[in-house]
């Protein structure tokens, strides 16, 4: 990939809210693309994940997907876990003060989640540290001092903070620590990219880059990516609202959670979680807008994908068979009308015969569609003889059976 190539595709998914913004680090990040070449050096990247349960859904999988990007281009990427962040909790994305966990939860939560991690990381490539490596040696005069650079105002300006202050619900002291202790790990590590969430944007444009140039550092280059709705296509994905697709339970489990994502909400999981480039998303959506490719056949290719990642081909390849079997038996009413195959017809002689459109050009209109099927496998052509007797769908409540 040239430059600009790797450009588009590390920006692909990032959400800054802000437009002006966005430009500006897609710039700094080229600048530092340019750089690193000249240099002949890989850029330092991270992202930080605090233990705060033991198990990962797709959902904190998207910043891993960036850091993969960034690895297969050469770049050196850090797998930070946050086991002393954990220990304040992130109110980024919370309307309330989050509970204090112990060491001895934040370790054990922690256990699983470089393993994880490594689905879609490349183990050998990937640097695991955590944290409590330099915010463990901080004293209180440190403290002070990295405070000195921030105003309360800065944090009572943040969304989830004012609506606590409106609604006079407590903001606790040690929640301000957060950005100032994410900051520093930008800081320690040197780093020269920060991926993240939109709801880290504060964490990592504000107090990360600033910390960095009060330190005499070069700021950083943060990729804030978009969040990932759940599977109500909606709310964002959390434990919390049940819309969660896990990443440990199983190829056909996934697949099959995957497959009951709105249409609507296709596009973001696509740029967010596959491994599809910037210009295969560009032409899926355009088959299924020109209708040259069915919505639901272009949901069963972003799924196999997905879950292609976490699991096998082979596993994936299987969890989409054993869908579209559960599917089709779902779908089959136990009655139907009957037709009897005459020798040579054609697929659309059959459903017009069968009554089940009005004229060829409809039946023609639906196979183009991808809105024709036997046995659940969609037929592709009209003029083709049909193939054998079966089930046939034709659009998504007429059913014949074919003798």
């Amino acid at each position: 990939m040239n430059i600009e190539e790797q450009v588009e595709l590390l920006m692909q998914g990032a959400d800054y809210g802000d437009e002006e913004l966005q430009k500006n680090m897609a710039r700094e990040l080229r600048e530092r693309l340019l750089g690193a070449e000249k240099e002949n050096r890989p850029l330092r990247v991270y992202c930080g994940y605090d233990p705060t349960s033991t198990d990962l859904h797709l959902g904190h999988t998207i910043s891993m997907r960036k850091l993969r990007q960034f690895q297969d281009l050469g770049h050196e990427v850090t797998f930070l876990i946050g086991n002393y962040t954990a220990l304040v909790g992130d109110p980024s994305d919370k309307n309330k003060a989050r509970p204090v966990l112990t060491q001895e939860q934040v370790a054990e939560n922690a256990k699983t989640y470089a393993e994880q991690a490594f689905r879609v990381l490349d183990r050998g490539k990937t640097k695991v540290r955590y944290n409590g490596e330099w915010l463990g040696e901080l004293s209180l005069v440190d403290l002070i001092r990295l405070g000195q650079n921030f105003t309360v105002q800065q944090f009572l300006a943040r969304e989830n903070f004012a609506k606590r202050l409106d609604k006079g619900e407590p903001i606790y002291l040690h929640e301000t620590f957060y950005a100032l202790m994410q900051g520093y790990d930008a800081a320690a590590m040197q780093t020269d990219v920060q991926v993240g969430g939109s709801d880290q944007l504060f964490n990592i444009i504000v107090a990360g880059r600033k910390l960095q140039e009060a330190l005499g550092q070069k700021p950083l280059v943060g990729i804030i990516t978009g969040i990932l709705p759940g599977t109500d296509g909606v709310q964002r994905m959390s434990k919390s609202t049940g819309n969660i697709v896990p990443i440990n339970t199983g190829a056909d489990d996934m697949f099959g959670k995957l497959m009951s994502v709105p249409d609507s909400a296709m596009g973001i999981y696509m740029r967010l979680v596959t491994r599809f480039s910037p210009r295969e998303i560009e032409q899926i959506e355009k088959d299924v807008a020109s209708g040259a490719l069915h919505p639901r056949d272009a949901k069963m290719k972003m799924a196999k994908e997905i879950t292609s990642i976490f699991y096998t081909d082979e596993e994936s390849a299987a969890a989409q068979e054993h869908f579209v079997k559960t599917f089709q038996q779902k779908e089959i009413p136990d009655e139907m009308p009957e037709y009897e195959l005459l020798a040579g017809q054609a697929v659309v002689d059959v459903i017009l015969a069968a009554g089940m459109v009005e004229s060829k050009s409809k039946a023609r209109q639906l196979i183009d569609q991808k809105g024709v099927r036997l046995d659940g496998e969609v037929l592709e052509r009209g003029d083709a003889v049909f193939p054998h007797p079966g089930v046939l769908q034709v659009g998504k409540r007429r059913f014949l059976r074919v003798k």
